[in-house]
């Protein structure tokens, strides 16, 4: 991996990135609030499970055909792969929190000195450009290969649910970093994979559903989502 392509996607994978992230547990604070999860060993089967069924078998794989329609240039595949991502959020707040951070990370990109004006064209003519679809943007752009977006993606994901548990279950820092040391070990073998598809397009998760949902009017709550 070229040094500079390195660098990007350390910039673009870091929690410090202004996009929101941090305001969103995507469902988690309302299994912590059913006590779906509670300690160490529950937080890792909840980031597991996500990332086996969710992550892996629709997130990621829409996010590298959005990617590939970047590469070829075809704005109306892009904006029609991105509605059609959209369209599998398990909750309205799943989906705003796609919508939020895809905002402030094209709203970002267009303030950045090296974005091409004909990406940044493309991205203000989709009306609700989803994370996974400027993600893709700025990876093509910067010349990321598919592999290292998927493990910068995923590693970001992985890093903000520990967070989000560490704040609101919570688990120690030491108790994160073994949770993050093994969903690395998971991350990586799925980023190596040459033929990865992502388990085929597919996105049955009712448990994240419902937690979500149940989220949208839980009393007392830290995030967004």
């Amino acid at each position: 991996m070229r040094p500079t392509a390195l660098l990007r996607l350390l910039q673009l994978s870091s929690q410090a990135l202004p996009i929101g992230g941090y305001s969103h547990s995507q469902g988690l604070e309302a299994a912590i609030e059913q006590r779906v999860v509670t300690d160490e060993t529950s937080l890792s089967r909840w980031i597991s499970d996500v990332l086996e069924f969710s992550m892996k078998s629709i997130e990621i794989p829409s996010m590298l055909s959005m990617a590939r329609a970047w590469g070829r240039n075809e704005p109306e595949a892009i904006a029609a792969l991105n509605e059609e991502f959209l369209s599998t959020r398990e909750s309205a707040e799943i989906r705003a929190a796609a919508v939020q951070m895809g905002f402030s990370l094209s709203s970002l990109l267009s303030s950045l000195p090296d974005i091409p004006q004909g990406t940044i064209d493309t991205l203000r003519s989709i009306r609700e450009p989803s994370l996974p679809c400027v993600w893709s943007a700025a990876t093509t752009v910067w010349g990321i290969e598919p592999p290292e977006s998927v493990m910068g993606y995923l590693w970001t994901w992985a890093e903000n649910q520990v967070l989000v548990a560490m704040k609101a279950v919570p688990v120690g820092q030491s108790a994160g970093q073994r949770v993050l040391l093994a969903m690395g070990s998971r991350i990586a073998q799925l980023a190596g994979d040459e033929n990865f598809e992502g388990g085929g397009y597919s996105n049955f998760t009712p448990g994240l559903a419902i937690l979500s949902s149940q989220h949208e009017t839980q009393y007392s709550r830290l995030f967004r989502s």
